[in-house]
């Protein structure tokens, strides 16, 4: 083993602790706990204001990651995140909100935090230096499965055993960081890079980084869902209504796509049990309900697709 290297577990190498530019002092917020308030507010914006570009960039590469993910959903497999500490908050948060917002089944997207539940409302710090831990969370990870691990500094050993285990299964790998020179790339099939620089707080990359990592994630798995059909132009009709707000928002949707009267629209969500995509699928082509269910059952559930053989020329 070479002296630059050290070994975490069988097949995982970790270069030694490198300050990543994540890492590096500021010069621009030099002053931060010298100035005035709305001055410190500023600072903090005007760092902020720098990720969407860093983010543009790395679009391409993922835009790859998606069109990866939207096969392996198709195919019955999973899409597994990884992450510890901020990273991992934000892995989990991606992970649930895909599920009401598109009507996603459970267990599609799942989140791995370092340490757990627990982790999430309190800081586990040694979970991170875990890449043991990371392999186990990694054990149900197969070959039809993508494994995104996301690390700032593109070091995490967490995600190093997680994504070392996920390649040894035949999966999909994807490192999503802040670090141009991340040392876990070469773990990645993928390697989905916003540089965002250093943090207007040294080392605390649950400014930007973080922020990044959001936009990153949320683009992935809204992407992949619309590419899946679980939109209708840009409105959410396969949104679950799970509460009263939901509900109103599918009613609105349903008014909007259609252009039917609020009366019309209540009545065929509650004659479609509630299922918004099939009530849209019947206000636009005139098909019953099972005749509906059949056309969006041929299309995978996506409603253009469904309506594509359906809809007459004097309707929508």
């Amino acid at each position: 083993m070479s002296a630059e290297t050290q070994s975490d577990g069988p097949g995982v190498l970790i270069p030694p602790r490198e300050s990543s530019r994540t890492e590096q002092r500021n010069p621009r917020t030099a002053d931060i706990d010298i100035v005035p308030t709305e001055e410190v507010l500023r600072l903090l914006n005007a760092e902020d204001a720098t990720v969407a570009g860093e983010v543009a960039r790395a679009l391409p590469v993922l835009a790859q990651v998606v069109d990866k993910v939207v096969e392996c959903v198709r195919a019955g497999g999973q899409v597994h995140y990884f992450g510890a500490g901020t990273s991992g908050r934000m892995a989990v948060l991606d992970a649930a909100e895909v599920v009401p917002t598109f009507g996603l089944d459970h267990g599609v997207f799942i989140a791995h935090h370092a340490g757990g539940d627990r982790a999430l409302g309190t800081a586990v710090e040694d979970a991170e230096d875990d890449v043991s831990l990371g392999a186990s969370d990694a054990a149900t990870v197969s070959a039809a499965d993508v494994a995104v691990g996301i690390s700032a500094s593109g070091r995490t050993p967490y995600v190093a055993g997680a994504l070392s285990a996920a390649r040894l299964a035949g999966a999909v790998t994807v490192l999503v960081s802040s670090n141009p020179a991340a040392p876990l790339a070469g773990l990645a099939d993928y390697v989905v890079v916003a540089d965002t620089g250093p943090e207007a707080i040294a080392g605390s990359t649950r400014l930007k980084a973080a922020t990044a990592q959001k936009l990153l994630l949320n683009a992935l798995s809204t992407a992949a869902m619309v590419r899946l059909g679980r939109t209708f132009s840009n409105l959410m009709v396969s949104l679950s209504g799970t509460n009263a707000k939901l509900r109103g928002r599918q009613l609105t949707i349903l008014i909007e796509a259609t252009g039917a009267d609020e009366a019309v629209c209540r009545a065929q969500l509650a004659r479609c049990g509630g299922d918004l995509r099939l009530a849209l699928v019947c206000l636009l082509s005139g098909l019953e309900p099972e005749a509906a269910a059949k056309a969006l059952g041929d299309s995978d559930g996506s409603v253009r697709s469904a309506l594509a053989d359906h809809v007459t020329p004097d309707r929508p």
